[in-house]
């Protein structure tokens, strides 16, 4: 029996960090998705499982590190924590309600100048 013949490929050079590296790109790599950047007014579940408890409402004001909701997760409770200083635009979620990984909770906005 034969060895399948592999398909010859080039090397690729990749330069990371100020190092050049030689590599080969996997089948799939032209398939694969760009890297989005996650909107930080948008606070999202980052694992499935329910809302325990909201903390928040329209309208209101929070600060960086303010707790926003308690999502309930293999049995762990995880604080989801404003991402910055701000006003809750509106709140997608309710207590109680099952999440999925990615789903948007709520939405901030910027925090306005008194100026303004």
């Amino acid at each position: 029996m034969t060895e399948p013949q592999k398909e010859k490929k080039e090397k690729v050079t990749l330069h990371v960090d100020g190092t050049d590296y030689k590599t080969w790109l996997p089948d799939n790599f032209e398939k694969k998705p760009s890297y989005v950047r996650p909107d930080e007014y948008v606070p999202t579940a980052f694992i499935p499982g329910t809302i325990a408890k909201v903390y928040v409402k329209t309208g209101q004001k929070v600060r960086k590190g303010d707790k926003l909701v308690i999502l309930e997760a293999m049995k762990m409770k995880n604080r989801v924590l404003a991402p910055l200083d701000g006003v809750v635009k509106d709140v997608l979620v309710k207590e109680g309600e099952r999440v999925t990984k990615g789903q948007a909770l709520l939405f901030l906005e910027k925090k306005k100048k008194k100026d303004e």
